[in-house]
């Protein structure tokens, strides 16, 4: 550690010391996903119970089992979970409070690239809690698989309480803490995190090689999360000269890289290099990752920003949605009247591609829902609306992609139905009278 030695020691602790220095009322930040520190978060949970600490705002995305510990109904009244993307451990404390109750998690709507603004600066954290990499010879912490919203959070809150784990790869890129910026160090050498890939089923399959076919040599890749952008990697293993500037970095974007089909020489900006914002997956994926000079990590609002994005030609953006109305706008948040996910970056990316030379933004849906019962193309959407239909470019299904831009509505209505599931068109056809008119 050399020079910094002295300093790292004096701000080494055991976890219940750690969050012993967070006052009652903050508002704490904790890490997205993977760099969720789950030595930090169980300290925190035990002093809540014992109420030792109450009054907490506890803010993030996406949490994963680490958080478990904070994210409960019976600790509510002292911790305050504050979600700004949904996932399964939301969903499921939804479902234990029921039809009648408020949700036990309160929801920020925003896009992605606005987190670290809205955390930064409009809720004004107090303390960041996040997993990082151990200090490099500068004095300074990675962030590995999350630069996202936490270096911004690490610039501004009061207290930057880390939890150190060497399994944490050390990321390169815009995303380190300086060890003058860190209030306490907690070490915790346990397996990282890791998420295993969604199931690939045969109409997740049918719809990749569909949207392949979009994809040419040396366009410049942005995929989203679960099967259906996994399945789309699959089909691109025979590409050659792709680049890679996406929020997410999964599994199947490295093995482009490996295989060769990504070398980023086309890009325009960070030309030779992969940028992210946030990885999840496996543990080949953050040995992958460890300091590979091929990927750069980069804050949200740097990589979501969609000025940004266009200035790399031939972008294909690739997402997922839960429902897309006859007019293509698209709800991929709610899902029966509950926060399923969020907003998360998809409007920035479809902008984005839209606004790259040749870009070509696509969002992908199965054709049904609820095991073949509902249709996932819809006279009107039962949530908010996430993408709306002026910026809906590509939509595609098992059935078939259609290009929607410059399509009327009475146009984009046939074109939507003819790649709805065959069981459900006929009712779509009877519904899309009220869709020509615009309203």
């Amino acid at each position: 550690m050399g020079p910094y030695a002295e300093a790292y020691a004096a701000r080494r602790m055991a976890a219940e010391a750690a969050v012993g220095l967070i006052p009652s009322g903050s508002r704490i930040a904790m890490g997205l996903g993977v760099s969720q520190p789950p030595a930090l978060l169980r300290a925190l949970a035990r002093r809540a119970e014992a109420g030792q600490v109450g009054e907490i705002s506890l803010y993030y995305l996406l949490a994963f089992a680490n958080a478990a510990p904070l994210l409960r109904s019976d600790l509510r009244h002292r911790v305050r979970p504050v979600s700004l993307f949904h996932g399964g451990l939301e969903r499921a404390l939804d479902r234990e409070a029921g039809s009648h109750d408020l949700p036990v998690v309160d929801f920020i709507p925003t896009a992605f690239s606005q987190a670290p603004h809205v955390l930064s600066r409009q809720v004004d954290v107090d303390v960041l809690l996040t997993t990082v990499a151990p200090m490099d010879a500068e004095g300074c912490f990675s962030l590995g698989t999350n630069t996202d919203y936490a270096l911004a959070v690490s610039q501004s809150a009061r207290q930057v309480i880390l939890e150190v784990n060497p399994a944490m790869p050390r990321t390169l890129g815009n995303c380190r803490i300086p060890l003058d910026r860190v209030t306490a160090l907690v070490e915790n050498p346990v397996p990282l995190l890791e998420v295993p890939p969604a199931k690939i089923r045969e109409n997740d399959r049918a719809i990749g090689r569909l949207i392949a076919g979009l994809v040419e040599d040396g366009a410049c890749l942005q995929m989203g999360i679960g099967a259906l952008p996994d399945a789309v990697c699959a089909a691109l293993h025979d590409r050659r000269h792709m680049g890679i500037h996406t929020e997410l970095m999964t599994p199947g974007l490295a093995e482009l890289m490996r295989r060769g089909a990504v070398d980023n020489s086309r890009k325009a900006i960070h030309a030779g290099r992969t940028v992210f914002t946030f990885a999840m997956g496996d543990r080949a994926l953050y040995d992958f990752l460890d300091g590979n000079p091929d990927c750069e990590a980069q804050p949200v609002d740097y990589v979501n920003n969609p000025a940004v994005i266009a200035r790399n030609d031939t972008v294909v953006s690739v997402n997922a949605t839960l429902e897309v109305d006859l007019q293509g706008a698209c709800n991929s948040e709610c899902l029966a009247g509950w926060q399923y996910s969020a907003a998360g970056g998809q409007l920035d990316f479809v902008r984005g591609a839209s606004a790259s030379t040749g870009g070509k933004s696509i969002i992908a849906c199965h054709s049904t829902a609820a095991g073949g019962t509902a249709s996932r193309i819809v006279p009107r959407l039962t949530g908010p609306v996430t993408t709306p239909r002026n910026d809906v470019q590509y939509v595609a299904t098992e059935f078939g992609v259609v290009n929607l831009r410059g399509l009327t509505l009475a146009e984009r209505a046939r074109a939507l139905i003819g790649i709805a599931h065959p069981d459900f068109r006929e009712g779509l056809e009877r519904a899309a009278h009220a869709a020509a008119r615009g309203c």
